[in-house]
């Protein structure tokens, strides 16, 4: 007969399970289990509610449950915000987000609202797209330490269609080469294009059952995988390009790797099509901004071939000895200057025996050669009118001016 009182008490008591239930282990974010056993607690505590909002009179009503469902949700979504914001592997992050759409789904089939765990879902999808790039800036980072920087060498036609299949690439004129030939390229190129696709699958298995269009999962690919190229693999791009180590044949190699690479990028972005059915002339599709990495890198490795030859000069011209009182010029060039030489005619080698002479490549490592070979000689003509104009040469003989000449004229057949 106390019906009030039993009603009253009753929705406090549930009200301090409810608050039990809300509260997250302090370890949640270590495991799947952890949210697991948290999402399990609440669903039954609602589904119990649920049970007794159907089956008796008066205990509970709507009122009662939706204002405890709403203290619920956002208790819920205050600690996955926090716990997630801990997790650094993409793919907890993964299964904790198929997780909460189960949780949310079961949930609305009762008829409570969930909208706002959708959105949170696009708030953790952030997240995980962060967690993806630090993963794959470590797959790169592996990929580009261990290359040779040296092109592909095909045996026969198992290996070359084997490597035809990795990476979109057609030439008629090596197709029509005997075995053994090479490609053009470096083993990073096909291993760097497969994994720009591993990460595209990566995000779109986020996307899946969050009640998103087909344009919005379209556009959060592709943003993702702006943001893998001109940030992630840019990066690992140019810390190879200002290695302390890195040789004129590697930055060569690098030049020609960058440009197959932005040749790809329009296969790149056939393939998102073909995944997401979004056509790219789509008003609001997002280009892929690809091409701008594969430049910049090329022209950071252009600029430090340039560099690094005014370097390999100046040590050379360290060795320059000249004695300003010579009586008599010497018979021939100064030895430095025609180490000098030797070592100039064996790096423009390297740009001349350069794979794929017929396409892209001899004209643009032709361009490189050209340019270097001008910046080169540039840098050589000041530095020996620097050597000539120097403050401690007061006095000089004609016999030093013979020589200084000798030398010029080398540099100049």
């Amino acid at each position: 007969g106390a019906q009030e009182t039993f009603e009253s008490y009753y929705r406090k008591q549930r009200r301090k399970q409810a608050r039990l239930v809300l509260q997250p282990p302090s370890n949640m974010h270590e495991t799947l289990d952890g949210y697991r056993k948290y999402f399990n607690q609440i669903v039954g505590f609602f589904v119990v509610e649920d049970h007794i909002l159907h089956t008796t009179q008066g205990l509970v009503n709507r009122a009662y449950l939706d204002e405890l469902w709403e203290m619920a949700l956002s208790k819920t979504i205050a600690a996955l915000r926090t716990h997630s914001s801990y997790c650094s592997d993409p793919s907890l992050v993964l299964d904790l987000k198929n997780l909460i759409v189960l949780f949310a789904d079961t949930l609305q089939g009762y008829g409570f609202p969930v909208n706002q765990l959708f959105d949170m879902l696009l708030e953790i999808q952030d997240q995980y797209s962060e967690t993806l790039l630090k993963k794959w800036s470590g797959v790169f980072r592996n990929i580009l330490d261990s290359d040779n920087y040296s092109p592909i060498p095909v045996s026969n036609e198992d290996v070359y269609k084997k490597i035809v299949g990795q990476f979109p690439f057609q030439d008629a004129e090596l197709e029509k080469q005997p075995f053994p030939k090479k490609f053009p390229f470096s083993e990073f190129v096909p291993k760097v294009y497969n994994q720009i696709k591993e990460f595209i699958y990566a995000c779109l298995k986020f996307s899946e059952d969050l009640h998103l269009s087909s344009t919005e999962v379209d556009d959060m690919i592709r943003k993702s995988t702006n943001l893998l190229l001109t940030r992630t693999l840019s990066n690992c791009l140019q810390n190879v390009i200002k290695r302390k180590n890195v040789g004129l044949t590697e930055l060569v190699q690098i030049i020609i790797n960058t440009t197959h690479l932005e040749k790809s990028c329009k296969f790149l972005e056939e393939f998102i099509t073909n995944i997401t059915n979004v056509l790219p002339e789509t008003v609001h599709t997002t280009k892929l901004y690809g091409t701008t990495t594969f430049k910049d890198a090329r022209h950071a490795a252009e600029e430090e071939i340039y560099t690094n030859l005014n370097q390999k000069i100046d040590q050379f011209l360290q060795l320059a000895d000249y004695d300003w009182m010579a009586l008599e010029p010497g018979s021939r060039a100064s030895d430095y200057l025609v180490d000098l030489i030797g070592f100039l005619r064996s790096t423009f080698a390297v740009f001349t025996h350069l794979p794929g002479e017929v396409d892209v490549h001899s004209t643009m490592s032709g361009k490189v050669a050209q340019t270097a070979c001008m910046s080169a000689c540039k840098h050589l003509a000041t530095s020996l009118l620097q050597l000539l104009l120097e403050a401690e040469v007061r006095q000089l003989s004609l016999g030093a001016l013979h020589q200084f000449n000798l030398d010029v004229e080398e540099c100049e057949r």
